[in-house]
């Protein structure tokens, strides 16, 4: 299956595909307890950018490189942050203490079952989206409480009701009833990464630059880890990616932590008119302007991909989110676990109705998509010119991840021992302390990706880009 589905990525480049000797995925799932290959479709992912970046380095130093991943770390990747360690008073590290408020909301954000005989996904992820579940269920933040609240709606009915609320959730679907729902159904029509051009500008040939996105500029304007993972790659290769957020936005620090290495941090609030000014005097130096909001919203603040387009030609906008830009449910708001529910991998998860993975799959292979498609984005901005608009969704990477097929485990709770954990750590001094964390897990023979700044204390920097210094 990891053939078809590199196949998928290579017809989305359109440059046919690279020699049989310049791609070598090692290892197979499982590596978790899960019936999904989710550490196979990764390790096909972290392979296209692979040869995209190998693409961005022939035309930069003329040259071809080998590209090559091991499953077992991309699986890692898939929930890095449980591999995030950080240092004690005795200097000794170990993994980062779990963050009550995280655990709790897992316990329920789970599928329960509805009045109907169907099952039904609540989310409670952000306080502000929590009380609007709640509010519709009208409940207690228990399991108890949520599972009893649940069991007295039918589960269409109460998707619509949480929907009509802008909260989060949805009924557990099988994969088939997704493909022949119709917002399913126009996901299905599209490339697993859509990317258009929405402007024209001239060619922006690389330089000679031993980095392959060295003088490339990433405003992230995205949280908690579809879009970091995106931005947090472009780093990893190169990009100077400045990080906008806005003080006392809500944060998850954990996550905050890991997806971070490599950019760094500065706040501006968009509903404040000096600050989106700041915002628009950076995006008219910037190559790339990311950000994980519903549709509509930025266009609201006058950050539209068209408007940015107009402001900088040759922009690479990418747009993250959970249902996609188009059909019945783009306007809904959404998370791993959703894209998980939607489209039939919760169905499918467990063995006594359903179960979501032991991974966030869905966040993690959409960042990775995403880097991707903003990765052909600049070689086709390069060779031709043009303002392109990359979107990616968690509904379609949870499609790609189903379609990939299945596997068996032996035995609930599977990880990896801590030899390889600490095989695969490097280390960071940061402004939160010394921390260890997964290294790049991609490979390449000539410029291996590495992130050159540590991972900074959110809102520490100026809102300025960097000289270029090669």
């Amino acid at each position: 299956m990891m053939e078809s589905a590199f196949k998928e990525l290579m017809d989305i480049r359109g440059l046919g595909a690279p020699d049989d000797d310049e791609v070598e995925i090692t290892g197979a799932d499982p590596v978790f307890s899960s019936k999904f290959k989710i550490g196979e479709t990764c390790a096909t992912v972290l392979a296209g950018i692979g040869v995209a970046v190998t693409d961005i380095v022939e035309e930069r130093l003329g040259s071809r490189q080998k590209v090559s991943v091991d499953v077992r770390r991309a699986a890692a990747a898939l929930r890095s942050t449980s591999y995030l360690y950080t240092q004690g008073a005795g200097g000794a590290f170990a993994p980062m203490p779990s963050n009550p408020d995280m655990e709790h909301m897992r316990t329920i954000t789970q599928p329960w079952p509805a009045k109907d005989g169907r099952w039904f996904l609540p989310h409670f992820n952000l306080d502000h989206l929590r009380d609007r579940v709640l509010g519709v269920l009208k409940c207690d933040a228990t399991s108890d409480s949520v599972r009893d609240a649940v069991a007295r709606w039918d589960a269409l009915e109460l998707e619509a009701a949480i929907a009509e609320a802008r909260a989060c959730g949805a009924m557990v679907r099988t994969n088939s009833e997704w493909l022949d729902h119709p917002h399913g159904e126009g996901l299905a029509s599209k490339p697993l990464v859509e990317i258009t051009k929405i402007g024209d500008s001239d060619p922006e040939p690389f330089t000679k630059y031993s980095s392959p996105l060295a003088g490339v500029r990433v405003l992230d304007l995205t949280r908690i880890l579809a879009g970091p993972i995106a931005a947090r790659t472009l780093a990893e290769n190169g990009a100077d990616v400045l990080m906008v957020t806005a003080e006392g936005l809500p944060q998850v620090m954990e996550h905050v932590m890991d997806t971070s290495h490599g950019k760094r941090s500065t706040y501006l609030n968009l509903t404040d008119a000096a600050d989106a000014e700041t915002l628009k005097n950076l995006a008219r130096g910037a190559d790339v302007f990311s950000q994980g909001y519903r549709p509509g919203v930025m266009a609201g603040h006058g950050f539209g991909p068209e408007e940015l387009a107009a402001l900088r030609p040759g922009i690479i906008y990418l747009s993250i989110s959970c249902y996609g830009a188009e059909g019945p449910f783009k306007d809904r708001a959404g998370w791993e676990q959703l894209g998980q529910t939607v489209t039939g991998i919760c169905h499918d998860g467990g063995d006594n109705g359903p179960a979501l993975l032991p991974a966030s799959a869905c966040d993690y292979t959409t960042g990775y998509l995403g880097a991707y498609g903003v990765l052909l984005a600049l070689a086709r901005r390069a060779r031709d010119g043009g303002s392109y608009h990359v979107k990616v969704s968690l509904c379609q990477s949870g499609m790609y991840i189903y379609r990939n097929g299945k596997t068996n485990f032996r035995e609930p709770d599977m990880d990896l021992s801590r030899a390889e954990i600490a095989a695969m750590h490097t280390q960071s001094d940061t402004g939160h302390g010394a921390i260890r964390h997964l290294a790049p897990v991609l490979q390449l023979s000539q410029t291996q990706p590495k992130w050159h700044r540590p991972t900074p204390v959110l809102g520490s920097d100026a809102a300025a880009w960097l000289e270029l210094d090669l």
